[in-house]
């Protein structure tokens, strides 16, 4: 009877502590699992699936994989923009030098009235190229820490724009005026329209027939 007793005894303490030891492993278990689980952002609301949706929200608002925020975009956008204004200054500037030599030139007085018109008004042109190229680095530097680097971005745009109209018929006129000195006005007016034509298909044509095909590439 007293064994019978001890041997219950003691298989229940046994059975209740193999009990507690499943239920602690278990518990353990799953504890151990519940770290791994945030950890790998399986957790809703969890550290990855906020940088998922994150980065969804990015693809989703960006043209392209860039993965860039709109101050980055436009900083882009302004460091592109400075490479083609250094182009087009620098030839701007030395048309213009040259336009403003010509007076001190000995054979500028053989010129006739229209040949001198001419003259005046590429160095007005040629003037407003120049101050069209350069505005933006003006823009920038009065709009300096400011947080306006979208609007000076779209502004230098629309002056680039039209400096570059504006380059593109100085250009022409130069041609003029020294075809017309040298051959002829009938010879003079061949070359600056074969000019005007030559920089609207490189650089208004040739642009749009590259988007063109880009996009129907894209359909």
């Amino acid at each position: 009877m007293d064994g019978g007793g001890d041997d219950g005894s003691g298989r229940g303490p046994a059975g209740a502590g193999s009990a507690a030891g499943a239920g602690a492993g278990s518990g353990a278990g799953a504890g151990a699992g519940s770290p791994d689980d945030r950890a790998s952002g399986s957790v809703v609301g969890g550290p990855a699936a906020r940088h998922s949706r994150s980065a969804g929200d990015d693809d989703a608002g960006t043209a392209d994989s860039r993965h860039e925020s709109a101050e980055e975009r436009a900083d882009r956008n302004w460091a592109e923009l400075l490479q083609e204004l250094r182009v087009t200054q620098m030839g701007v500037q030395i048309l213009t030098g040259f336009l403003l030599t010509l007076p001190f030139q000995q054979r500028f007085g053989e010129l006739d009235d229209t040949q001198r018109t001419i003259y005046l008004c590429l160095v007005v042109l040629s003037v407003l190229a120049t101050g069209l190229l350069v505005a933006p680095v003006s823009l920038h530097r009065l709009l300096f820490r400011k947080h306006l680097k979208a609007r000076l971005v779209t502004s230098a745009d629309r002056l680039a724009r039209v400096g570059l109209v504006v380059l593109a018929l100085v250009v022409a006129g130069t041609v003029l005026l020294i075809f017309d000195v040298v051959v002829g006005p009938t010879a003079a007016v061949i070359a600056a329209v074969g000019a005007l034509v030559l920089f609207a298909l490189l650089w208004v044509a040739l642009p749009l027939e590259l988007v063109r095909r880009a996009r129907s590439a894209d359909r």
